[in-house]
């Protein structure tokens, strides 16, 4: 795993996966929704789990979440979720919301849990209808796919993908009481990504023991700082999920705000998302490199991630960046529509280690050298405004040919 500890009392687990804390197991199945790849996943829990949930802000939202809604409104728990991949079950009138109610139905029967247990999550083409008898063939099939350990996880997140290239999955691990709490991960995105979620799907695993209003309170706070803070290409989709399921099986006391190590739970949730969310980032439609800017100095954290949000999300800095052009006017740009406090005479931006203005003010450096730079996978913007002591960081892509090839022809 590439991400980089900020907490050295946070420790990932290389080969860790959402399976790894207690009580959890998962399965992928092929139904034939899909010509040939895995396109039907689960996730279950041994025990009613605390759960935890945001989505999308796009006012058109798919049937699923309306389904995923209604289940953890009931009592914050959840045992199951099930997740389809090639038809996101959208703008799919009553016939759609039917379809998602039966698909966790179906789920509870086969698990032999109440439906609102069951969370619905579903990924793929705008407009048409499941073909559920399909899936719901698979989830009849699915259950006794989570007694094979071997491999499980990354058959879920095999089939929960799209137009990704990868697999996307995190793990860590951290003691809380004197107990060992693990948090893993899996999601999926790669194109139709934009802060305030995207067509991503993300879903969080902890046996930590936590009831559900407090797992939502950290839930909440942690997507502001990972989550919403990447964009492939600005669109917002209709079925963007996050799901947390805390199984409560490390046995540590319940967590608060006013537990002594809340911060520390906070943090191991918030290094599972930020890992995830670079991962989604990285494999954008097309992408190349994955960019990540450094905001500091704002008057408050808040102007930071707008900051961030705007350079990240600038369509001439990606298309900068992919052409290995140090256009450093593009990023002043940018942080001047922001939206933030700026001046701009105090402002500095680096390239790297390049530094290209400082106090608002062009200053000489080596093309060559930046063009070296640019062509490397990883790519750092720093910049400091010199107002105060708000930090930010947001996450992104650079824009290439293969984004539009991928998109022309997305349905066919």
């Amino acid at each position: 795993m590439d991400t980089v500890i900020k907490n050295n009392s946070i420790t990932p687990v290389e080969a860790g996966s959402i399976v790894t804390p207690k009580g959890f197991c998962a399965a992928g199945i092929h139904t034939g929704v899909k010509r040939y790849r895995l396109d039907l996943g689960v996730i279950y829990c041994e025990v009613p789990a605390s759960s935890a949930a945001v989505y999308t802000l796009n006012k058109v939202q798919a049937a699923p979440i309306k389904v995923t809604k209604d289940s953890i409104s009931k009592e914050g728990k959840l045992q199951a979720i099930i997740v389809n991949s090639g038809n996101a079950n959208a703008c799919t009138g009553t016939k759609g919301v039917e379809d998602a109610f039966t698909m966790r139905q179906a789920t509870a029967e086969v698990f032999d849990i109440p439906e609102r247990y069951v969370a619905v999550s579903s990924t793929g083409v705008i407009g048409e209808f499941l073909q559920i008898e399909k899936i719901v063939n698979g989830i009849k099939k699915i259950k006794a796919l989570t007694q094979v350990k071997f491999d499980a996880a990354e058959r879920f997140n095999e089939a929960i993908l799209t137009t990704d290239t990868i697999n996307k999955r995190a793990c860590f691990q951290t003691t809380i009481n004197g107990k060992t709490i693990t948090f893993g991960g899996a999601a999926k995105g790669s194109g139709m990504i934009h802060p305030n979620m995207a067509t991503m799907l993300a879903f969080i695993t902890t046996d930590a023991n936590i009831e559900p209003v407090w797992l939502q309170k950290a839930l909440s706070h942690v997507i502001d700082l990972t989550f919403n803070r990447i964009t492939v290409d600005g669109d917002t989709s209709t079925n963007d999920t996050v799901v947390v399921m805390a199984s409560g099986l490390a046995n540590n006391e319940s967590l608060t705000d006013e537990h002594p190590e809340w911060d520390q739970f906070v943090s191991g949730l918030q290094m599972t998302c930020e890992h995830l969310a670079k991962k989604i980032a990285r494999d954008g439609e097309g992408a190349t490199k994955l960019i990540e800017v450094q905001v500091k100095g704002a008057m408050n954290d808040e102007d930071a991630g707008k900051v961030a949000k705007a350079i990240v999300g600038s369509d001439l800095v990606k298309s900068a960046i992919y052409g290995t052009d140090a256009n450093w006017g593009r990023i002043i740009c940018a942080t001047g529509y922001s939206g933030a406090e700026i001046n701009p005479d105090t402002i500095d931006i680096s390239i790297g280690n390049i530094q290209t203005l400082k106090n608002g003010m062009p200053i000489p450096f080596s093309e060559e050298e930046a063009t070296q730079y640019l062509g490397t996978e990883n790519i750092l913007i720093y910049v400091d405004l010199h107002l105060g002591d708000g930090y930010g960081k947001a996450w992104g892509c650079d824009l290439t040919y293969d984004y539009v090839r991928i998109n022309a022809g997305y349905r066919t």
